[in-house]
C-alpha cells in the first residue's frame, strides 16, 4: 500500500508547501501551516459550475432562461439578496458567535415552508436543540425538515432524495468529505466540501446557504477561496451592547453590493426594522454642537445617519485623530482642506469623529457633514436640527456631487427634515416635487459661511 503524501497547508490562504515553515510564503501569515494528508489522485469531481460541457459556445447560443427569484417572506432578507433568493445560488453567511445567524435562517425556513420545500442541516446542534430553539422563537410553522449530519456524501444523498428548493447548512466548518482524510474544519475539507455543495446547487437549481465561523479579526474562517466559490457573501454586524443587527452583502453576483438589512433582536427572534433611519439618529432635546445629519447610501437604500465630531485642545505634542465608522486617513485629508481653503487651523486640536449607531460609512458623501460637524464643535455653535448635509469635498476646496442625490433628498423629506445643503451638481431637476428647502453650494467656503 502506497504511503500517503504529507503536505503543509496554510489555514489562511490554503497554499500548500512540501515542508513546514514558520511563515506562509504566499500570504505571509505566521504559524498558519498545518500538517495534512494530500488528497489522492482522482478525488476531484471537476469544476464547481455544475454545467461544464467542454464545448465553446457563443453568448447568443447560450440558453439563459429567466428563473423567478424565491421570496423568503422577510423583506429585509430579500433586499440583502437583491430581491429574493436565486435558485442555484450559494450564499456564505458569517458573523460573530451568538449574533443570530441560526436564528434568522430558521425563521426564513419557517416562513418559506408553506411555499417551497426546505431543509435545515445542522452539524453543531442536535435535533432536540433545534426544536427547542424553534419553540422559543414561537415559529408558527414547525414542519421544516431537519437533518443532523456532517458527511457531505450523506447530505448530498438526502438532497437528491428530497429535492428541496432552499437548504441551510449550519455550519460549513463542521462538514467533511470521505474522499479526504484530514479533520473537519481544515482548509482541504472546507474547500472540497463547499465545492461539492456548490456543484450540486448549480446542477439542480437548489439555493444553499452556508453558515461560516469568523476569526478574532472578524473575517470568515477558512481559505479566501471559499468566498470566491460562492455567489453571495453576507456578514452579520452589530454594535456591542445594542440589540440591533445589520446583515450586509459583501459580495453578490445577483444584486447590489453593500446592500443591508436591519433587524432587532427580541425574545421572539429577529424582527425587521421598517424605519432603519430612526436607529442612527439621536433625539436631542435642543441642537448640540458637533452634530450633523447626513444621508448615507447603503447599496440601493438611503439612510439618515448622525455624524458627530468633538474638537478639543490637544494636551500632547501630537494631536489625536480618532474615527469610528469613518476612514481615519480621509479625516486627516479633510482637515488639511479645511485649513487651506477655509482658513481654519485645527493642527493643535484633538479631533474625534463618530457615526451614531455603529454604522460604517465608506462613501465620500460624508465629507461635507464631517467638516461641518468638526467646525460646529470647534466654534461651539449647534447645527440646525432640521437640516441635512451631504457632499464630497475635493482637494481644491470644491464640493462635488454624489450618486443618488434625489433619492437622498426624498428620504430626508420623508423623515421630516425641512432644509438640505447639497452640492451644486445635486440640485434637483426642474419639476421634482420635494418638500425641502434646497441650498446648493459649489465651494467649501460657501458651506462654512453657515457657521
Amino acid at each position: 500500500m502506497a504511503k500517503s503524501k504529507i503536505e503543509y497547508v496554510c489555514q489562511s490562504c490554503g497554499a500548500a508547501s512540501p515542508k513546514w515553515s514558520g511563515q506562509c510564503g504566499d500570504c505571509g501569515a505566521w504559524n498558519s501551516l498545518v500538517e495534512t494528508q494530500a488528497a489522492p489522485r482522482g478525488t476531484r469531481a471537476g469544476g464547481i459550475s455544475g454545467t461544464a460541457s467542454g464545448r465553446v459556445q457563443r453568448l447568443r447560443e447560450v440558453s439563459a432562461e429567466q428563473t423567478p427569484r424565491l421570496a423568503t417572506g422577510l423583506p429585509e432578507v430579500d433586499r440583502v439578496f437583491g430581491g429574493g433568493v436565486v435558485p442555484g445560488g450559494v450564499c456564505l453567511l458569517g458573523g460573530d458567535p451568538g449574533i443570530g445567524k441560526s436564528t434568522l435562517l430558521l425563521q426564513v425556513l419557517s416562513a418559506l415552508q408553506d411555499r417551497s420545500s426546505t431543509l435545515y442541516v445542522t452539524g453543531e446542534e442536535s435535533l432536540a436543540q433545534v426544536h427547542l430553539r424553534a419553540q422559543r422563537l414561537g415559529l408558527r410553522n414547525l414542519d421544516v425538515p431537519v437533518l443532523a449530519e456532517t458527511s457531505v456524501e450523506q447530505i448530498l444523498a438526502q438532497l437528491a432524495q428530497l429535492k428541496p428548493a432552499f437548504v441551510v447548512v449550519d455550519s460549513v466548518q463542521t462538514l467533511y468529505t470521505e474522499a479526504l482524510e484530514s479533520a473537519p474544519g481544515s482548509v482541504s475539507q472546507l474547500r472540497e466540501s463547499a465545492a461539492q455543495l456548490v456543484r450540486h446547487a448549480k446542477a439542480h437549481q437548489t439555493a444553499i446557504v452556508l453558515v461560516g465561523h469568523v476569526t478574532k479579526d472578524g473575517a470568515i474562517a477558512g481559505p479566501r477561496v471559499l468566498e470566491h466559490m460562492v455567489d453571495t457573501v453576507l456578514y452579520f454586524e452589530h454594535d456591542p451592547g445594542s440589540r440591533y443587527r445589520i446583515v450586509r452583502a459583501i459580495k453578490n453576483r445577483f444584486g447590489a453590493v453593500n446592500e443591508l438589512g436591519v433587524f432587532a433582536m427580541t425574545d421572539a427572534g429577529l424582527k425587521e426594522v421598517s424605519n432603519p433611519s430612526a436607529l442612527f439618529l439621536s433625539r436631542h432635546g435642543d441642537p448640540v454642537p458637533g452634530s450633523v445629519i447626513t444621508v448615507a447610501r447603503q447599496g440601493s437604500r438611503p439612510l439618515l445617519v448622525e455624524v458627530q465630531a468633538l474638537v478639543d485642545r490637544s494636551l500632547a505634542g501630537s494631536p489625536r485623530r480618532v474615527t469610528l465608522g469613518l476612514e481615519n486617513n480621509r479625516l486627516n485629508m479633510l482637515l488639511a482642506v479645511l485649513h487651506r481653503h477655509g482658513g481654519i487651523a485645527l493642527a493643535d486640536q484633538d479631533v474625534y469623529a463618530n457615526v451614531v449607531g455603529g454604522m460604517r460609512i465608506h462613501e465620500t458623501a460624508a465629507d461635507l457633514p464631517l467638516l461641518m460637524a468638526a467646525l460646529s464643535s470647534f466654534r461651539s455653535r449647534p447645527w440646525p436640527g432640521d437640516t441635512v448635509v451631504f457632499g464630497e469635498v475635493g482637494l481644491a476646496g470644491e464640493v462635488r456631487p454624489v450618486a443618488g442625490g434625489e433619492e437622498r433628498l426624498a428620504e430626508a423629506a420623508k423623515q421630516g427634515f425641512r432644509r438640505a445643503i447639497v452640492p451644486e451638481g445635486n440640485r434637483p431637476r426642474r419639476g421634482a416635487k420635494l418638500d425641502l428647502e434646497i441650498e446648493a453650494v459649489g465651494r467649501l467656503s460657501q458651506a462654512l459661511e453657515r457657521l
